[in-house]
């Protein structure tokens, strides 16, 4: 196992701790560990990176990892209405919709070539900033509602956006044209 992996693997361990110290109020945990997380995402990539690391295991844990954490993260903070509840359901179910799409694919003896997308990678971004920001505003009683919304609907575009460029490479892909990305 390889020292990127191994932080891979405490990054999912955070997940947990992080939807325990929101649903016990305990917020300015939740933002720690959060940023912990976030930090540890950009840590493992880097020696992976840096130091030849790189591995097909943690090709496939690292975005579960990211992606764990925002939707448990996104969906307490949308059962607190601390984020709209249409925004929670689109990205739940943008996400239940791309695994679905991977494991029919991969079912049918079809399956699709994961690459991320250049709009997802900004989804991640800004749905991470967006979870941030609204931990911080929670753990430190400040408000800007008006980045809060454009953060709101920024993520709400890119979700759509994202979700509809799979939907559309796992189209192609389950027809015979290209892999996702392509």
């Amino acid at each position: 196992m390889t020292i990127p992996n191994f932080i891979t693997l405490l990054r999912f361990l955070l997940v947990p701790g992080v939807v325990f110290a929101l649903l016990s109020a305990e917020v300015k945990w939740a933002f720690a560990g959060f940023v912990a997380a976030a930090v540890s995402d950009g840590v493992d990539g880097f020696i992976a990176r840096q130091f030849n690391q790189q591995s097909e295991l943690g090709a496939y844990l690292d975005p579960v990892a990211d992606k764990l954490l925002l939707v448990c993260v996104f969906v307490v903070l949308g059962f607190m209405n601390h984020l709209p509840l249409w925004l929670v359901i689109a990205a739940v179910s943008r996400d239940a919709l791309i695994v679905g799409g991977v494991v029919l694919s991969t079912i049918v003896g079809n399956p699709v070539p994961m690459k991320p997308l250049l709009v997802s990678k900004a989804n991640t971004l800004v749905q991470l900033l967006l979870a941030a920001f609204v931990l911080a505003t929670l753990s430190f009683s400040f408000s800007f509602g008006p980045v809060y919304w454009g953060l709101v609907y920024l993520s709400g575009l890119l979700t759509v956006a994202s979700g509809a460029a799979y939907l559309v490479g796992w189209i192609k892909h389950m027809g015979g044209y290209v892999g996702i990305g392509d």
